[in-house]
């Protein structure tokens, strides 16, 4: 079974090399146009995924937090999915309440998502609440015009607020992912070791090819990375890899993010990673992550030391 797995992979990357050039013809050196985020203003990264289960909102909780704890910048972590993950993920950090929701301010007539931010207790960390109307706000806004434009005009003072701005998109590619993509100036995809989560890769990098048709811009892709590694599946593990490098070819990052027992235990007490285990290996593999990211948005940035 093993090999004929293996060979199936590899088979689609090598037709996948097209889609390699595409990508870098849409989103590579000199070809990328930045969203309308002028100098001075802060940067917005979606992270964004079509299949589920891939740790997508894990992703987006642990970069948005160790961008503010580690790398002390002013951060604002947006929940685009009804399941509102985000803010059960970080309950016993969450302070206060906000006066509106995301979809309240998506809905409204000037849409600004500062009346929906929430503070917390990690410094430099606030986020959106949970939304559960979000399920109906796709439905509620298909008919408005525009309907691609209105996170990103919602996010306009925010980006004057906070130096990143995280969007957990929600694991499809729907309107609100579509909002969230077309509001970044920069895109990180994580996928497990697994034949659909490459095919679902294929599906985002289309669309981010068909946006930069359509509206003349598309956000940068930071990167590829590879979450959920169960590191004792070598050999299935290293097929997949070499036929996701030779379909993104300098994509990839780096860091790969393990599977560690520590980290649904950090979900179930509502705490990140760093502060409920910080000497995890979930910690540190997503500290290390943090720092590749910081490295790629913020090339002249000194990033943190590698945690010990």
């Amino acid at each position: 079974m093993a090999m004929g797995i293996g060979q199936s992979i590899m088979g689609q990357g090598i037709m996948g090399q097209g889609i390699g050039r595409r990508l870098r013809k849409a989103v590579g050196q000199g070809a990328l146009r930045r969203m309308d985020a002028g100098a001075g203003q802060g940067t917005c990264v979606a992270v964004a995924a079509q299949k589920g289960g891939v740790g997508k909102t894990t992703t987006a909780v642990h970069l948005a937090a160790s961008l503010a704890e580690h790398h002390q910048l002013e951060v604002l972590l947006i929940d685009l999915d009804n399941q509102g993950h985000v803010a059960s993920s970080l309950r016993a950090h969450v302070r206060g309440a906000a006066s509106h929701t995301v979809s309240t301010v998506l809905n409204s007539r000037d849409p600004d998502l500062l009346e929906a931010v929430v503070p917390t207790s990690i410094p430099g960390l606030s986020i959106t609440a949970a939304d559960r109307q979000l399920s109906n706000t796709e439905a509620q806004l298909a008919g408005r015009i525009g309907r691609e434009l209105l996170l990103r005009r919602a996010l306009v003072a925010a980006r004057r607020r906070f130096d990143v701005i995280v969007l957990d998109c929600p694991p499809n590619l729907g309107l609100l992912t579509l909002n969230g993509l077309v509001a970044a100036d920069h895109v990180l995809v994580p996928c497990d070791l697994s034949i659909l989560s490459l095919e679902g890769v294929d599906d985002l990098v289309e669309t981010l090819q068909n946006l930069d048709v359509m509206f003349g811009r598309s956000p940068e892709l930071v990167g590829l990375v590879h979450t959920r590694v169960d590191r004792r599946n070598k050999r299935q593990n290293a097929t997949i890899r070499r036929a996701v490098a030779e379909r993104y070819q300098g994509h990839v990052l780096d860091t790969e993010i393990g599977v560690n027992t520590d980290l649904p235990g950090a979900q179930l007490v509502g705490k990140t990673i760093f502060a409920a285990r910080p000497e995890a290996k979930g910690a540190v593999d997503y500290r290390a992550l943090t720092d590749e990211v910081v490295g790629r948005l913020y090339p002249t940035r000194r990033v943190s030391a590698p945690a010990a």
